[in-house]
């Protein structure tokens, strides 16, 4: 059921302007049962669909950080779980732990459930519909159709409840829930409306052309904008099939997908929820535990995490075990990728490094120009330069002169990003 992660394989050079990507071998993304030998050790990604787990869940992921890793939880981009540091051997121990957990649904599907969703459904009464339970059925129809495992594990779902938090998170299907009881499903440049109790079924179906959409073209897509010219997805032919009834939408857009909102801030959700932010995208197991009693964690897309069912009194407390609960934090919206040790390909140790400047745009450090993990829509870019210093929006910068440089980038109008 493991198996060990081979040496990334030589990239698949860029084609050239007009020329579509062809890609010569599946994704090289890691699972939980796929391992990433990495610098400080194996690497293991655990796919969690809308970010959810619940109690016991968190207690295991908690054992696990501690006893098989390095004893903390990476969140990445897109609200799943990295465990860092493995020792050798360790697989087969990780995933049986996984899968007593519930974690481990489908070992053959297991790369492929990336499904976001708004972490504050059905929390705060801003949505349109919860669509958490939109992730928890399209995640099980996923798992239970035996084609879906052909998906690469960079395919992405987006569910968003008509609030906005999430559609400019790239999915290659997005659905979005209407006030009028309906559901856009987005996939590339096409957009249909949906009725919302089918809309599940929908963005399986939407995969399903896409994947269809791939094999004609031979081109081994991985994800939607990879399609080339001439070979879009038949959406509305792989709705009809599935007994689905669609209607375009075209301009003027009556109901137009809603445009990329803020995250929520860090504080309370609503009167029984609380949402937080882990300092550089990372928990300790402590700080994952300490998120409890909840009725369930939601690791987000921003790097933090949603206790539904509880109490916003405790805010203050989960701050003074590290972790960001007010929205005036300075560490607000601030990211690294793993850098120097973890890291072979990083220039710098860009987590000791990182400061926050004043409050702003999101900033992300990056130790090469791969910038793996950082932020969607605008955000200041600090990345590592040979021989030292940083390029902060494409400006050098020595490491001493960061925070002043980073302050004036995320309080400045605009950016390139």
């Amino acid at each position: 059921m493991l198996a060990a992660m081979p040496p990334t394989p030589t990239p698949t050079p860029t084609p050239g302007p007009g020329a579509p990507r062809v890609r010569e071998r599946g994704d090289a993304c890691p699972g939980a049962l796929r391992l990433h030998s990495a610098d400080d050790g194996h690497l293991a990604r655990l796919r969690l669909p809308a970010g959810r787990l619940t109690p016991r869940q968190v207690e295991v992921l908690a054992h696990a950080a501690e006893a098989l890793g390095d004893g903390r939880i990476s969140v990445t981009s897109r609200g799943n779980a990295e465990l860092r540091g493995l020792a050798d051997g360790c697989g087969a121990e990780l995933a049986a732990l996984l899968a007593e957990a519930g974690l481990l649904p489908s070992p053959t599907h297991e790369r492929v459930r990336n499904i976001v969703a708004s972490p504050a459904a059905g929390l705060d009464g801003l949505g349109a519909v919860d669509v958490q339970l939109w992730a928890r059925e399209l995640d099980e129809r996923l798992c239970a159709a035996p084609w879906a495992a052909a998906l690469s594990g960079r395919f992405l779902f987006v569910l968003d409840d008509g609030r906005g938090d999430v559609t400019g998170l790239g999915g290659d299907v997005t659905l979005v829930a209407t006030a009028s009881g309906a559901a856009l499903l987005r996939l590339g440049d096409r957009t249909v409306r949906v009725a919302a109790d089918d809309a599940p079924r929908a963005a399986l179906a939407a995969a399903r052309a896409f994947l269809t959409a791939a094999r004609a073209a031979g081109t081994g897509a991985w994800r939607v904008r990879e399609l080339p010219e001439g070979h879009g997805a038949d959406v509305r032919g792989a709705l009809a099939a599935a007994g689905i009834a669609a209607e375009p939408v075209r301009e003027p857009v009556r109901e137009p997908l809603p445009a990329h909102g803020a995250p929520p801030a860090p504080g309370p959700l609503g009167p029984r929820a609380l949402h937080v932010l882990a300092p550089l995208g990372r928990l300790t197991a402590a700080q994952l535990r300490a998120l409890l009693p909840a009725d369930e964690v939601r690791l987000t897309p921003w790097r933090g995490a949603v206790a539904a069912g509880a109490d916003p009194g405790r805010l203050p407390a989960l701050e003074a075990c590290g972790l960001i609960a007010r929205p005036d934090s300075p560490w607000t919206g601030v990211s690294a990728c793993t850098g120097r040790p973890g890291c072979a390909k990083s220039l710098a140790d860009v987590r000791a490094d990182a400061v926050p400047g004043r409050p702003g745009l999101p900033v992300h450090y990056s130790g090469c120009e791969r910038r793996c993990g950082h932020p969607h829509g605008d955000w200041v870019d600090v990345l590592a330069a040979p021989g030292g210093g940083y390029l902060v929006d494409g400006v050098p910068v020595p490491r001493t002169d960061l925070t002043p440089a980073v302050t004036t980038a995320r309080t400045a109008p605009g950016t390139t990003r």
